[in-house]
């Protein structure tokens, strides 16, 4: 029996271009101090569990409504069964969006090959060699370069995103990514927004926003190494 974490019923801007719902499974593998779900990414919820039989019965009273389904988290692909739900809601007709830190590239390769995902968003949270120890110990940067790879050679819909807060990402940082994504279709640089994080003692008496004109100083950076470059 499948567990999720959370549903979100109705969602415009989660999946481009389509009103999705998303999936949240719970737990995470990294650490990261600005994550804005942190009771998933230690392994809780904020409300009871759901169940898989109340997904698919969710989903199937939402035909005609929703256009997609977003699998998002905490880092789904930790989870083994998630070849299983996402097996029985592309038999209900659901196009679906994966949402991932990209640490595990073997099941990125497994949804990929099975036809079971129809677009892929990776985060990209820093340069790859320098996870560690920020977002993660013993990261690996072959795992993070292997998603990368096996995302861009899919043939799926895809972009990579990087959130853009100080003093974890500048310039250089962010054109390490751009060039380590060279030719990707997206690159989306995201806003850091207030709210609750996971280690808000991180950020104490520090102000990790950037303005405006500095999020297009990034942008620019970005921009020729990838065809296109939004901000959002």
């Amino acid at each position: 029996m499948i567990v999720l974490g959370g549903l979100q019923k109705n969602s415009f801007i989660d999946y481009p271009g389509k009103v999705s719902c998303v999936l949240f499974f719970s737990g995470c593998n990294f650490d990261c101090p600005y994550c804005h779900n942190p009771g998933l990414a230690r392994g809780r919820t904020g409300g009871s569990w759901i169940h898989e039989q109340a997904v698919y019965d969710f989903l199937e009273k939402r035909k005609g409504f929703l256009d997609g389904v977003v699998i998002s988290g905490g880092e789904p692909t930790l989870r083994q069964d998630i070849i299983t739900l996402c097996r029985k809601i592309k038999e209900m007709g659901y196009p679906i969006k994966l949402d991932t830190n990209g640490s595990r590239p073997q099941v990125i390769k497994q949804l990929i090959d099975e036809g079971l995902i129809d677009y892929v968003a990776m985060d990209v949270k820093t340069a790859p060699y320098h996870y560690s120890p920020l977002f993660r110990k013993d990261s690996n940067p072959k795992d993070i370069l292997s998603s990368i790879r096996t995302i861009m050679k899919s043939g799926l819909n895809y972009e990579f995103r990087t959130t853009c807060i100080k003093p974890i990402v500048d310039a250089p940082v962010i054109r390490n990514i751009a060039g380590t994504i060279e030719g990707a279709v997206l690159y989306a640089l995201q806003r850091f927004r207030n709210g609750r994080v996971l280690h808000p003692e991180f950020f104490r008496g520090t102000d990790p926003h950037f303005r405006e004109d500095e999020l297009m100083d990034l942008k620019a950076a970005a921009a020729s190494w990838v065809q296109r470059c939004i901000v959002r």
